[in-house]
């Protein structure tokens, strides 16, 4: 049991915090300025369902994308570690990553009728780093409950993601920027060492780093 609980927690946090439903607060508030409390949560739905769709083909494809294009999952951990970190050292400093939106596609999500699946479902929610940490874990998944587990955190994280967005208001009122950037801060940092350990899985696997040895 304490081996699933490390492993589930692992699972939740990493991809809750790379969907970070709290940084994409600010477009959804934008693109649904003029709509109603329903429309809004219509939204939000459709966004978050675009995330959990994506993220849970990524896993099922994962395998069959490494096997197509000739990629280790040493090579990848290193790859969507590197892209972690720069998601995580943006985090930090409390600004929206490059490797989420890019300042044209934002504009162009709020000029939009229905940005509920782009840009919001992808790639503000399900981005290059969320992805990447789902093709990863699911990698890493040898058992069937280590995949199982997964997916449940992929539903779980959409499921709160629409819960935030839907009430994106309230949440923003209540926490203010300043909260808002705290916990940005602090869910980079967790990402940055997340993207140490996936890089240095990634070189241990492939022989150029020493596991170290527990004292």
């Amino acid at each position: 049991m304490r081996e699933v609980f490390q492993f589930a927690l692992l699972t939740l946090t990493s991809i809750f915090f790379l969907v970070d439903p709290f940084a994409v607060i600010p477009l959804f508030l934008a693109v649904t300025s003029d709509s109603s409390v329903a429309e809004r949560k219509r939204v939000a739905l459709r966004a978050t369902f675009t995330c959990a769709i994506i993220l849970c083909a990524f896993a099922l494809a994962g395998s069959l994308i490494f096997k197509l294009f000739g990629i280790t999952l040493p090579a990848f951990k290193i790859a969507g570690g590197i892209i972690l970190l720069q998601i995580g050292v943006d985090m930090l400093q409390a600004k929206q990553s490059g490797q989420r939106s890019t300042p044209e596609e934002t504009e162009e999500g709020t000029a939009k009728e229905d940005a509920s699946i782009i840009p919001l479902g992808m790639p503000m929610l399900a981005g290059p780093g969320a992805i990447s940490t789902v093709m990863v874990l699911i990698g890493e998944s040898h058992t069937m409950w280590r995949r199982g587990v997964v997916y449940a955190a992929i539903l779980v994280t959409s499921f709160a993601a629409y819960l935030v967005l839907a009430g994106a208001g309230r949440v923003r009122r209540y926490m203010g920027e300043t909260g808002i950037r705290i916990l940005m801060r602090l869910m980079g940092l967790l990402l940055v060492a997340l993207a140490v350990q996936f890089i240095a899985n990634g070189l241990i696997d492939f022989g150029l780093l020493k596991v170290p040895i527990a004292q």
